[in-house]
């Protein structure tokens, strides 16, 4: 019995490396390509390369691995019932959890290994991630500025509508933030099209613009000077713009800086953090309370109003005022619930923000229980599936653990989209996709414990029949 122990668990991780190898590299060609905006035209060194690629594997792991799992149990059993070795196990009186005891043991283990990663070094990496990701950008600002978002190069930001030509040097609807020792946008530059001027390895970007405005917000000590000339305005044919290079270029990519994003939390610091969130959360609720009912003037309402009401023997308390103030008093009661609703619809805005962010905290949280749970499942998934269908390799396998991954996979992603404006439970979410899969495995192994197909429609029918007998 030992013997076959050591020969399951021995074909089943060698399966287990080979396809996790196999979907890594799939992986990680298919992240290189959605990166290669960031990467590319950089002049950047290999040990950078390498280093970006090491930073984004980890992010990786946990999404091959329950894929790996899933593919290499189908394909273990599979071959093994394929191969009639699995019939000749259960001639001996074995039966299917005794079989696949080492390899539960081995899963169990995986997935306690596979929570210390989540937590530890996936969180460390992407840190260091985000960071890299940073520092990268800053490299050749002349091949960051995007079309039709604003790219930071040093003190300016620079949004163009659409870039052109055989190296991108001609734009078209440039706006330019020039960046002050101030908080704010006070100076704004835009122009009709422009031009890239300068050399690629020159440390000055000259930044040519056509038909354009120069705005510059004048700051006056004397509030009715400023309100009088808020700023100066002036047109221009032709605008040269020179931006040092020489200090962005030198970066330092190994510079880190504390960032505090969600996906970079483990555990303790998440619940730190999300208590601190839901605190500050009901801090909010608190002052917006008190002040929509201090702009209510509830307070000062009954003393103003009860000595009139008590004198008042009309039928209209409205009758008090002429007509003239009577118009008065309804634009401001209108104008003050206008405002009301403004600022009401402008706080749900913030409080929405915010809500997202502490669903993502908790989403964040509890993937790394659920990722730990789905690896388990999906092995009693895989093994009762592989000889059921009793084929190997990689051919019918490989389409059927896509089909179960995927399903598991996007309706976590639904899921978690949903969660983000709390349409359902962040919790929830995070755990949908392996609730789902957990009845499927139980009936999986129930079926492959017994030697029974997925399906099958007899039975099915027999027991209608008997139940309309009934």
């Amino acid at each position: 019995m030992k013997l076959i122990d050591q020969y399951i668990f021995k074909t089943y991780l060698r399966t287990l490396l080979t396809a996790f190898c196999i979907l890594m590299l799939i992986f990680l060609l298919q992240s290189v390509w959605m990166y290669i905006t960031e990467l590319a035209g950089k002049d950047l060194e290999l040990d950078i390369i390498l280093k970006f690629l090491s930073y984004v594997s980890p992010r990786l792991v946990v999404l091959v691995l329950p894929l790996a799992i899933l593919l290499s149990s189908i394909m273990v059993f599979g071959q093994l019932s394929e191969n009639s070795e699995f019939s000749a196990m259960k001639s001996t009186g074995l039966s299917l959890q005794r079989i696949m005891r080492s390899l539960i043991y081995f899963t169990l283990f995986l997935g306690i290994i596979v929570f210390f990663f989540s937590n530890n070094v996936v969180t460390a990496a992407e840190f260091s991630f985000l960071n890299l990701r940073k520092n990268i950008s800053k490299v050749k600002p002349t091949m960051a500025i995007a079309e039709g978002q604003f790219s930071e190069i040093g003190d300016f930001n620079i949004k163009v509508e659409e870039k052109y030509g055989n190296k991108g040097q001609y734009l078209t609807d440039v706006i330019v933030h020039q960046k002050k020792n101030k908080v704010g946008n006070y100076t704004v530059i835009k122009s009709k099209t422009g031009e890239i001027t300068s050399e690629s390895d020159s440390d000055i970007l000259q930044l040519k613009l056509y038909d354009g405005n120069y705005y510059d917000e004048v700051i006056n000590k004397d509030y009715r000077a400023s309100k009088s000339k808020p700023f100066v305005k002036s047109y221009f044919k032709e605008y040269m713009l020179n931006i040092d290079l020489s200090l962005i270029n030198d970066v330092d990519f190994n510079q880190q800086e504390s960032t505090n994003r969600y996906s970079m939390l483990n555990v303790k610091d998440l619940n730190t953090t999300i208590d601190s969130l839901v605190i500050k959360k009901k801090k909010d609720y608190q002052v917006i309370a008190t002040k929509m009912h201090n702009r209510s003037n509830a307070k000062s309402l009954n003393s103003n109003i009860i000595p009139i009401v008590d004198e008042f023997k009309g039928k209209n308390v409205y009758d008090l005022f002429k007509p003239q103030k009577q118009k008065q008093l309804f634009d401001l009661g209108i104008s003050s619930v206008n405002s009301t609703i403004s600022i009401l619809k402008s706080n749900m805005l913030i409080q929405a923000r915010r809500e997202k962010n502490i669903n993502k905290h908790f989403m964040s949280l509890h993937d790394k229980f659920a990722l730990s749970f789905a690896c388990i499942i999906l092995f009693f998934i895989g093994a009762p599936l592989g000889t059921i269908i009793r084929k190997g390799g990689y051919g019918f396998p490989m389409v059927i653990s896509l089909i179960l991954f995927l399903t598991y996979h996007f309706v976590g992603v639904f899921a978690k989209n949903l969660a983000e404006d709390t349409s359902i439970s962040p919790i929830l979410a995070s755990w949908l996709s392996t609730i789902i899969m957990f009845p499927i495995s139980v009936y999986l192994t129930n079926r492959a414990t017994k030697d029974r197909s997925i399906l099958n429609i007899s039975e099915i029918t027999e027991k209608f029949l008997q139940y309309f007998k009934r």
